[in-house]
């Protein structure tokens, strides 16, 4: 297999269940593991990181790294793995572990360099301290920094952020957009956490009890109400966006999509010209036949009807619109879907209120 990109296929046995997946990944960008807990996320960064054994076929960018003859062992694949706990070395500096990272790996195998990650990370300040006098966002960071100092092909992520209280998630999640941005190398990103995935996945593979259930681009994949997740509580769309305008009266901005725009708040106070990603909560979205200005609402868009799923809940519809090239899911009571006569192909209003929309 010549082609760039990770085909991981495996197959295990548990008394709970059976991990059986079958994947093309990208070769670049963020791809997140997705789902509940228990459902296998984990169970398969483990399986490609050599450190779960388990029957099947591994290939990296056209290297096997496991197949019915070959299995590497986890020294000898050339990746980074980075855990809940970061594990730093209690008794180095920050500067002395990103040098740990970085003089393990032989000279000519060197593509990271301290600097770009201290840059990437924000760790300039922080080189003279130990791992005690760092936060827990402050050493995630650390950690990371020394994981990619081994310059490897590929990077996994194992739920980085669930140890983190929420102010510490706030203020790395911009770092991790950096990285994402600047590293062109795969990265595999487990996470049961919405919010995340929607702020730093390319792509999204979508588990249940061990298997695919879903799988594709973010922005198609959320927006299909036939998976799973379209039918929870927190189902959301991702929509890139353009700010191209601010109200500094109003501590307003107005984000251009494919199809439309919208008035957001204007809370990171971002130039125009900056791209963002809006996420856009199912449960946020409301349906008239036609818009109404006389209401609170500032965000009206005309848009249409593309499917309907009813809910596992009783009295529930999951409606997927289209606005221009974008799609928008609304999470409604069946009643309502009855009472305004929606189906497939019709015209309609959408309406999203400012202060729920999620930049």
């Amino acid at each position: 297999m010549n082609e760039p990109g990770i085909l991981a296929r495996v197959a295990i046995g548990f008394d709970r269940f059976r991990l059986d997946v079958d994947l093309q990944l990208p070769g670049n960008g963020v791809t997140a593991l997705f789902g509940h807990s228990g459902c296998g996320k984990t169970t398969l960064l483990r399986c490609i990181a050599g450190l779960q054994e388990c029957a099947g076929h591994l290939y990296v960018n056209g290297d096997v790294w496991q197949d019915g003859t070959t299995c590497l062992p986890v020294h000898q694949r050339p990746l980074a793995y980075v855990f809940q706990e970061t594990s730093l070395f209690p008794h180095l500096s920050v500067n002395g572990n990103l040098n740990f990272g970085y003089r393990r790996t032989p000279a000519a195998q060197r593509r990271i360099h301290p600097q770009q990650v201290i840059d990437w990370l924000g760790l300039s300040h922080l080189l003279d301290r130990r791992p005690e006098r760092l936060s827990g966002g402050e050493r995630q960071r650390v950690a990371i920094a020394r994981a990619l100092l081994t310059s490897p092909r590929l990077l996994l992520m194992d739920e980085p952020l669930s140890a983190l209280d929420q102010a510490s998630k706030r203020d790395i999640l911009p770092y991790l957009e950096t990285l994402r941005d600047s590293l062109d190398i795969p990265i595999i990103y487990v996470s049961h956490s919405a919010a995340e995935v929607a702020r730093l996945a390319d792509n999204i593979v979508m588990m249940d009890q061990g298997r695919v259930v879903a799988e594709g681009g973010l922005q198609e994949t959320l927006a299909r109400p036939d998976q799973p997740f379209a039918l929870e509580h927190d189902a959301a769309v991702i929509v890139p966006a353009i700010i191209r305008e601010r109200d500094l009266q109003w501590h307003l901005c107005r984000a251009e999509f494919e199809g439309g725009s919208l008035w957001l708040r204007d809370d990171r106070q971002s130039e125009t010209g900056t791209r963002v990603r809006l996420q856009i909560l199912a449960r946020d979205v409301s349906i008239a036949l036609a818009a109404n200005h006389e209401q609170s609402i500032q965000n009206l868009l005309p848009a249409r009807v593309m499917d309907m799923a009813a809910e596992h809940r009783p009295g529930m519809t999951t409606v997927r619109l289209q606005a221009g090239k974008t799609s928008f899911l609304s999470r409604i009571t069946s009643r309502s879907a009855h009472q305004l006569g929606l189906s497939p192909g019709m015209e309609v209003c959408l309406q999203i209120k400012s202060v729920a929309i999620v930049e």
